[in-house]
């Protein structure tokens, strides 16, 4: 009975930060929409989600205090507590980054300074980063999260290639300075977003290997 609990909590944990996962790949999706279109009232929306995954956060974490402190869990268990307790932090971070996209859209009026091609696509990237770093947790998929964190390359030369033409923008005209500013805001949140899904890579190729790898 009492391992049957074991088993019944450790999978509700798993199942806990695939749920923070979706959640946190909800939010990113609408931030950028919202962004791109500078749509006002889906970022407001979005917005509304940070509490959601607060509860969500907090229930993981009570989770895994409980485990460590009542049931001991040893070898492949243990990294999974730890695993899990790391990829919620970092999928918090994604969060926070995209709440920060979601407040963009309101502080730009008139429309984007440029189509946001290079951006969208960036975000793409990052999207399908966070998808797949979250299918390799739930499959044990050491390998499928390298290939993922491989893709974190494409991510910082699309943000180099903005960034300069930013820059470059803002010297020839100074009054596009402000909604330049919020663009390089923007990229700077994509790219970091890519880099805590590496993180989540990293965490996986651990759970997996018992092998501590730096993949960024």
């Amino acid at each position: 009975m009492v391992r049957e609990r074991y088993l019944q909590q450790l999978d509700l944990l798993k199942k806990s930060v695939l749920s923070l996962g979706k959640m946190s790949e909800l939010i990113f999706h609408d931030s950028m929409e919202a962004v791109i279109d500078l749509n006002v009232e889906l970022a407001r929306e979005t917005l509304a989600h940070e509490s959601e995954v607060d509860k969500l956060e907090k229930g993981i974490e009570a989770s895994v205090f409980d485990l460590l402190a009542l049931q001991q869990p040893m070898a492949s268990d243990l990294r999974l507590v730890v695993s899990a307790l790391k990829i919620s932090a970092d999928l918090r971070r994604i969060v926070g980054l995209s709440i920060n996209i979601a407040k963009i859209p309101g502080k730009i009026e008139g429309g984007h300074i440029k189509p946001l091609i290079d951006t969208k696509r960036m975000a793409d990237i990052a999207a399908y980063m966070l998808e797949n770093s979250m299918k390799a947790f739930l499959t044990q998929d050491a390998g499928l999260a390298r290939a993922t964190a491989a893709r974190d390359e494409e991510v910082d030369k699309l943000f180099y290639s903005v960034w300069v033409e930013l820059i470059e923008m803002m010297a020839k005209d100074t009054s596009i300075i402000s909604k330049a500013t919020y663009l390089l805001f923007l990229i700077r949140y994509i790219e970091r977003i890519a880099d805590h899904c590496c993180n989540i890579c990293e965490s996986v190729v651990y759970l997996t290997t018992a092998e501590h790898v730096k993949l960024n």
